[in-house]
């Protein structure tokens, strides 16, 4: 039974944010593991270049939609596109994110409206609108990428460390709702990682106080340099 507890053969993953970074490596473990998958950003040349990365040796299939998280009408058509180009989705990885570090006098309404509806409400617009399909199958599996900022958190980052927290609230009601239809809800919480959006946002010493208290780096692994945060 433990030979095939990653075995994805048949099954659909999408992740949203999935064209670099954590998302493009999620995407590829599912590939490597049988799923076929599809992936969203807003941008189509960095969707088109990371599909191909993803599948790449794979012989799963895949997609890409562009789609903007922060636009409730783009949710509702990656969703659709999504049922309509694979004829379903297994498992959904909510990874879509960003982070506008403001002291909490210096917040405008604008920054807030933005990340709380990249980083949470789309979350909630996705998930709701693939349920249904979900429970016709009684399997399902969603995933919200969560971060180590929900719980606990550093100068500046209010809205992120908001939204990050609100997303483990709502995976735990969630899971009540849909586990007894054979669906699992869960939140992963990474902690540092020096992705796209954190090197965007973070200081040469915000970066060195982070990989300083980072047990092992990816410098430690293979010489690839220190890992980072948020």
């Amino acid at each position: 039974m433990a030979q095939n507890l990653f075995n994805l053969a048949g099954r659909v993953a999408l992740v949203t944010g999935g064209s670099k970074g954590l998302g493009k490596a999620m995407a590829r473990a599912f590939a490597e593991n049988g799923a076929d998958v599809i992936i969203s950003s807003r941008h189509e040349n960095e969707l088109q270049s990371g599909l191909k990365e993803i599948l790449d040796g794979t012989g799963r299939k895949g997609r890409y939609v562009v789609a903007d998280m922060r636009n409730r009408d783009d949710v509702k058509r990656l969703a659709r596109t999504a049922l309509e180009q694979m004829g379903r989705v297994d498992i959904l990885v909510n990874n879509a994110g960003t982070n506008k570090p403001q002291a909490i006098d210096a917040i405008t309404d604008a920054d807030w409206d933005n990340v709380l509806e990249i980083n949470l409400s789309s979350v909630m617009a996705l998930t709701r609108a693939l349920v249904p399909q979900m429970k016709e199958r009684r399997w399902g599996r969603i995933i919200h990428i969560s971060s180590i900022m929900g719980t606990v958190s550093k100068e500046g980052r209010n809205i992120y460390s908001a939204t990050k927290s609100a997303l483990m609230g709502l995976a735990r009601a969630s899971a009540l709702d849909l586990g007894p239809h054979g669906i699992t809800v869960n939140c992963i919480a990474p902690g540092p990682i020096l992705t796209d959006l954190p090197n965007s946002i973070l200081s040469d010493a915000e970066k060195k106080v982070f990989a300083d208290r980072t047990a092992v780096s990816a410098e430690g692994i293979d010489g690839a340099g220190p890992s980072a945060g948020e």
